[in-house]
Parts: structure tokens; C-alpha cells; sequence
């Protein structure tokens, strides 16, 4: 599409507000998600969250209720909390005055307190909210936290059905290192920025949109982006049709005044932006967006680049981190940096220096002429791109990928796309699916062998192990000098990569 019919298709039609959409009804209300109906009236949920508050988080040790802590320190509210597990970055918490309880076994909630907030892990009968509803607190989850932490800051939200950690920790970072001193939460952590949250004193928050249970249409962003928009969270959602309902929803909550940045070789991530109500750019690889990138050059599968807007070159970046997706997540970066005043000079740098997010292409190590990666990547789009890269930057003489399915219902669902995407891969090896969220129901229905099944049906050599003992025992007897091994998946499956390497290094 010309640049001219592009322009004209965002500047003519008709913008739908939020308030054309009917609200969104749940699904079915579970047991273990229906309000409890014998408690009293509840107190109304703050509009503002004011100095000298009391929150309490339930689930507090997870990475984005930790950053949303630290950003309520900072406005001087007062924190406390909960988790069924410790953890050092629980322990930073309480070395910051937040009291913490660890466990289940008796109630951890405050004498007194104005908000309780729950993980999207913690479920409406865990002991604590039931709690809560009887002594008639209000009770709601993080998502709609983060809309109030955004509420009176310019937000900036990254959303795509994957990709968004890295590209909300990539802009974090090019904010940060611009002055703007920006507050953000990641849902990984990323060592330059010393974690997966920050809290700066800048009018910018910078948040991962996540589109499950529809939580990113509690945001009300200054400045948003979808990097994609493909089928996931099929537990939740009925059909890619009602994925990009989602997306069209959470284009209409942009501010009017603001920019909605969208991936242009998507078109379901163009399809929702139709229902933006504020400025559209595009960006992508083809002549078609508004912004673009011309390779100029690759170096182990890292690219040098030169970034157009409007067909006009603006300035180049070299990253160091390999795969052109990363590109396209640097190109929706620099669109959305360029309009909060950064100057492309520092745009450039600051991608340049980037280094990239925990368990996204990490490495863990090399031992006896073997490198050992780890990915979190647990859907097909981010196995085929991430593979590659790593090819890319490797060039392995083997390359071995132990893929810990995340979730039945994703892995039945998505079963012949997973199959496909290992296509560049020479040795699958592949546990138990890690059971999260799904029912016992769902579960009986497909487990790790009919992957394995569809792998061989597809070409490719693959195994099944349940045990991690066994995968390291199992690699350490096949694995020869100059093969890589990758780790993958958003379960535990990281837990094998320090055996594997101390197996190897006694090999050698």
C-alpha cells in the first residue's frame, strides 16, 4: 500500500471510541473466581492512589507486583504484603521497610488498609481475599493497579501477543539513558536497568500490556504500540476474531491526543488499530510504513540498519542483539522515542548498547566447546524467530532445543504450529508440559508425546523426556564441541541449563 493511501486510511475513517464497544463479560464465573455474596459492602476502589495510603499486595514476589511496589513506595504509600514462597527480591522489599508474610497457613492481611491487590495468580478464594471481602476492603487485581499507577503519568504501553518484554525493556532503557528518567514494569528483568522495575521522577511510565483476561484495557496510555497480534491464551479467548476485539479495544483506550504504534506487516495488528481514536504510524520492513528499516548489514545475525519515517533516512543503529524481529521491536521503539522528544543521536546509542532481557536468548555458559542458552519463548512465532537468531549468531554444528511446553490448552490448540516451528532445529527434546492455569479436564486431553508425535510427523528428530535428570544425562552422552543447546519455555525448563554445563565441564 502506497504511504499517501496509508496516511489517508488512518486520517479518514471514522475513530470508535471505548464507548462503542459493549463491556466485556466474563466467560463463566468459576467458584474460585465468583465474589463471595454473604460479605459486607465494599468500600469503592480509590480513583487516585495518594501519599500515606496503605496497599496490601497478595502475590507480591511476582515480577510486576515487586514494580509495583517500588513505584508505590515512591509515591509514598504504604506497602505491605504476602507470597506463598520467599525470594531475595522479597527480601529488597522488606530491607525497604514493606512487611511481607511468607505462607498460607494463617492471614497476612494489615489490621488496617485502603486497597488490596491480587496477582493474576492468586484466585477470589484464596484465604486472604475472602478475608478482605468480609471485612468489606476493596479488592481488585494488578492490571487495574497499573491504571491507577498510570492514571496521572504520560503512559506508555507495549502490547503483542509476544515481544513485549524486550521491547519495554529496550524503551525503559533508551528513556532512561536519554535523562527522562522514566518509571517502568517489566515482566522480566533486565541488568541494565538493575531489574525488572524502576521508579524515576520523569512524567513517563513505561508498562508491558498484557492481553490475557483482557488486562490491558484497565491501562489509559499516552502512548501504546502492538508489536502483534496472533491466536494465544485460547483458554480465554474463543478465536483469533475475539483476540482482535481485545486489541481494538485496547487501541480505543490511547488517549486522543496521543500515538498508537503498529506493527504493519500484521494485519490483525492493523485490523485493531482501525479502532484507535488518536494518531496511527506504522512501521516495518516494506516501503508501505511510515517507519522503516533498511539492513545494511548483519553480523552473527545482529543488524545494521538505517531507519526511514516517511521515506526519508533519518539515522542508523547498530544492535547487539540478533534477529530482524528485534529490529522490528527497535523500529516501534524509535517511533514512539522520536515522539517523547528523544534525539535520534541517543535513540541510536542507546539501542546500540541495549543488551537485551533475562531469559530471552541468555546465555548460561559454555563448557567443553558447548554453549547453553536459555529462552522463554513458549509460543510458535518466538520458537521460529528465536531459533534462527541463534543459528544466526552461533552457527552451531548442531543445534539442540529442549522445549518445555507452557500450558495444555496452548499446546493442544496450537499443535501443528508448534510442530513447524523446529524445522531449524536438529534435536528437539522435549519434558513434560508445564501445567499452569488449565483444568484437570484439559490436561487429559494432550500431554508432551503428541508433540513429540507431530514433531517426527513434520520432519524432525524428537524426543520425549520427563525427567531433567535424564535430558541432562541424555545431552551429555550426545553433545560434541561446537553444538549449542537452548533451553526454552516460560515453565522451569531454565533449571537445566547449570547441570547440563557442570556435566559438560566434567566430560571435559
Amino acid at each position: 500500500m502506497a504511504e499517501g493511501a496509508r496516511m489517508r486510511r488512518y486520517s479518514s475513517a471514522k475513530r470508535k471510541t471505548a464507548s462503542a464497544y459493549p463491556p466485556v463479560q466474563p466467560k463463566a464465573l468459576s467458584e474460585l473466581d465468583a465474589p463471595m455474596t454473604d460479605s459486607p459492602a465494599q468500600t469503592p476502589v480509590p480513583s487516585t492512589l495518594a501519599a500515606g495510603m496503605r496497599v496490601h499486595m497478595i502475590g507480591a514476589g511476582g515480577c510486576g507486583m515487586r514494580g509495583a511496589a517500588a513505584v508505590l513506595l515512591r509515591r509514598d504509600v504504604a506497602v505491605s504484603g504476602s507470597d506463598s514462597q520467599p525470594s531475595k527480591e522479597l527480601d529488597a522489599l522488606q530491607a525497604r521497610g514493606v512487611s511481607i508474610r511468607i505462607g498460607q497457613d494463617t492471614c497476612a492481611l494489615p489490621d488496617e488498609c485502603d486497597l488490596v491487590v491480587r496477582s493474576a495468580a492468586v484466585k477470589m478464594n484464596h484465604p486472604d481475599v475472602v478475608e478482605a471481602q468480609q471485612r468489606g476492603w476493596p479488592v481488585i487485581k494488578y492490571a487495574e493497579l497499573l491504571g491507577l499507577l498510570m492514571a496521572d503519568r504520560a503512559g506508555i504501553a507495549v502490547a503483542g501477543t509476544h515481544g513485549k518484554s524486550t521491547t519495554t525493556g529496550m524503551m525503559a532503557y533508551v528513556l532512561r539513558r536519554a535523562g527522562l528518567d522514566p518509571s517502568f514494569v517489566i515482566g522480566a528483568n533486565v541488568g541494565q536497568l538493575g531489574g525488572g522495575s524502576g521508579v524515576g521522577d520523569g512524567d513517563l511510565f513505561v508498562v508491558e500490556a498484557c492481553e490475557f483476561d483482557r488486562s490491558f484495557l484497565n491501562l489509559d496510555p499516552q502512548f501504546a504500540c502492538i508489536l502483534n497480534v496472533e491466536e494465544d491464551h485460547l483458554d480465554y479467548y474463543r478465536d483469533l476474531d475475539e483476540i482482535v476485539e481485545a486489541f481494538s479495544r485496547f487501541a480505543a483506550c490511547v488517549r486522543p491526543d496521543g500515538l498508537l504504534v503498529i506493527n504493519a506487516e500484521n494485519r490483525d495488528a492493523l485490523r485493531a488499530a482501525e479502532a484507535a481514536g488518536c494518531a496511527v504510524e506504522t512501521y516495518g520492513f516494506g516501503e508501505g510504513a511510515h517507519w522503516r528499516a533498511k539492513v545494511l548489514d548483519e553480523q552473527r545475525g545482529c543488524c545494521h540498519f538505517q531507519v526511514e519515517h516517511n521515506g526519508r533516512a533519518l539515522f542508523d543503529v547498530r544492535l547487539s542483539i540478533p534477529g530482524r524481529h528485534n529490529v522490528a521491536n527497535a523500529l516501534a521503539v524509535i517511533a514512539l522515542c522520536v515522539r517523547a522528544g528523544v534525539e535520534p543521536e541517543m535513540i541510536a546509542t542507546a539501542l546500540a548498547e541495549f543488551q537485551g532481557v533475562e531469559r530471552r536468548l541468555t546465555w548460561r555458559g559454555c563448557a567443553g566447546g558447548v554453549n547453553v542458552v536459555d529462552d522463554y519463548a513458549h509460543h510458535p512465532t518466538e520458537l521460529q524467530v528465536t531459533i534462527k537468531a541463534l543459528r544466526e549468531y552461533y552457527k552451531p554444528d548442531k543445534l539442540y532445543v529442549v522445549f518445555q511446553p507452557h500450558q495444555h490448552s496452548r499446546t493442544r490448540f496450537l499443535l501443528n504450529d508448534f510442530a513447524r516451528s523446529f524445522s531449524s532445529a536438529d534435536v528437539v527434546v522435549v519434558p513434560d508440559i508445564y501445567f499452569v492455569r488449565d483444568s484437570a479436564a484439559e490436561r487429559d486431553l494432550i500431554d508432551a508425546r503428541d508433540l513429540v508425535d507431530r514433531i517426527r510427523t513434520h520432519g524432525g528428530q524428537a524426543t520425549y523426556e520427563p525427567d531433567f535428570e535424564a535430558i541432562v544425562d541424555l545431552l551429555g552422552k550426545r553433545l560434541q564441541r561446537g553444538d549449542l543447546v537452548v533451553t526454552m519455555g516460560a515453565g522451569n525448563v531454565w533449571q537445566i541449563a547449570d547441570p547440563l554445563l557442570a556435566r559438560l565441564a566434567r566430560n571435559d
